[in-house]
């Protein structure tokens, strides 16, 4: 009997999917999710209790300036929409900004080696990074679901505390690739897309895309691939 309870307030809260086993381990992720996001909200809200100290200002203030820019992305992905082929697009300019036509070209020739082809109207850098992520972009699939990040049926402090931690993963995010990779930082701060960097973390990090920096052609083009597949 308890079991039925428990299997009725899973299908209730639509955590039962086709199996009941499978939909355990999406709920193990979701739960902990959801607590880390919590966590890292309660915490960041703790550390604006640093305004009211002088010794601390400092803190505060680059809190306020990460909401505003979390805000102002937000508003931005609002009003245009496909934000990730932008940051990928950004990348991808930055990373071809010194190769020239013949290098491109090489870069091009490996990818069709193993068959990828980037669909570029013309081999100028501008074109090409265009191209590239539109391929690299076509392979994501991107969705940003906040009400699963947090729970549907939270409480709203545990909504607010879930909501904030994104902008607490956000913040931490675009500091890490500050230090990892100031050039594109800088590229993405100026149009005011570093707070979402986070969204493409996670496949920067898996396609190892700041190698770029320093890597030959043959390094980028399997950069290229390691994203599109």
């Amino acid at each position: 009997m308890y079991n039925n309870e428990v299997i009725s307030y899973l299908q209730a809260n639509n955590i039962l999917a086709l199996k009941f086993e499978h939909a355990l381990k999406g709920v193990e992720k979701t739960v902990s999710n959801q607590i880390e996001m919590i966590g890292a909200g309660v915490t960041r809200a703790l550390y604006y209790t640093s305004c009211f100290t002088d010794e601390y200002q400092d803190v505060c203030q680059q809190q306020k300036t990460e909401d505003i820019r979390f805000s102002r992305a937000i508003y931005r992905l609002i009003q245009h929409g496909n934000i990730v082929c932008d940051m990928l697009e950004i990348y991808f300019e930055e990373i071809f900004k010194y190769k020239t036509s013949d290098q491109l070209e090489n870069i091009k020739q490996i990818l069709m080696m193993v068959n990828i082809h980037i669909a570029a109207s013309s081999l100028t850098k501008a074109g090409f990074a265009l191209a590239a992520a539109s391929s690299v972009a076509v392979g994501m699939n991107l969705s940003v679901d906040m009400s699963a990040l947090v729970g549907a049926r939270a409480t709203k402090f545990l909504v607010g505390a879930g909501l904030y931690g994104i902008v607490q993963k956000a913040a931490d995010s675009a500091h890490r690739l500050h230090l990892t990779y100031p050039a594109y930082y800088s590229a993405l701060y100026a149009q005011e897309l570093e707070m979402m960097y986070f969204l493409v973390e996670p496949l920067f990090e898996r396609a190892e895309a700041f190698k770029a920096q320093w890597t030959s052609d043959e390094g980028i083009a399997e950069i290229i691939t390691r994203m599109i597949r």
